[in-house]
């Protein structure tokens, strides 16, 4: 096997490389003839013939032509589960990504989160870092203590609490005889669902809603802290 190995490197690092191809089909077929010879009936390769087919098929783009003891993609094969071994085992030398943070500072992280609501997690790195502890702010956040954020109100709540104060207002146009267009402004209070105000221009501009909205207490009576426009 080294006699090939040696051949081949001979080969490949011929200055005639007019009678390169030959020489290297010539050694590749008389290494499959080995295999053949020593394994019988069945041919078994050895480590060292899939590492010459690896080798072969990286150096030479007509090692598909000669190869007849194996296909060609069992040696694409053997050369992917060459990389992965060779990547695995460089990767084992090294240790884990991020050393683990020591309890102690996640105790410490927790009893500042807990003893200082307001505060977020950049401050309690900082701070930590005037103790002389680094950290990331992704750490501090994930040993902070959680605290349950209050559910907001829904809509039907808020009108549900606010009823006897709430008003809706909204138009809607009326066609008239002589072709023109009214529009009629509609204020009803959802306490009792009872219409309060009622308002007609031709010209509905922003001023004039705004006035009627501003004289609203005047006309129902009623003392009204939220105005709620129809969609």
């Amino acid at each position: 096997m080294r006699f090939l190995l040696s051949l081949l490197l001979r080969v490949l690092t011929s200055p005639v490389r007019s009678h390169v191809d030959p020489e290297i089909e010539m050694l590749a077929l008389r290494q499959q003839l080995a295999v053949y010879q020593r394994s019988v009936p069945r041919p078994r390769l050895r480590v060292r013939d899939r590492l010459f087919w690896c080798w072969l098929s990286r150096l030479w783009c007509r090692w598909k032509d000669v190869l007849v003891i194996v296909k060609p993609a069992t040696v694409i094969a053997w050369r992917r589960r060459r990389f992965a071994r060779f990547w695995t085992k460089l990767s084992a030398h090294r240790g884990p990504g991020r050393p683990p943070v020591p309890n102690e500072i996640q105790d410490l992280i927790r009893q500042m989160s807990s003893a200082n609501a307001t505060w977020g997690s950049p401050r309690i790195r900082s701070e930590l870092r005037m103790l002389g502890i680094e950290v990331a702010k992704s750490t501090v956040e994930r040993y902070m203590v959680k605290r349950p954020k209050p559910a907001s109100p829904t809509w039907r709540a808020l009108l549900a609490n606010h009823v006897p104060c709430l008003v809706s207002i909204d138009f809607f146009t009326v066609p008239t005889v002589g072709h023109r267009v009214l529009h009629v402004l509609v204020i009803l209070a959802h306490l009792r669902r009872r219409v309060v105000h009622v308002a007609v221009t031709e010209n509905p501009t922003a001023a004039w809603t705004a006035q009627r909205v501003i004289e609203l207490p005047e006309v129902g009576g009623l003392h009204h802290r939220y105005v709620r426009r129809a969609a």
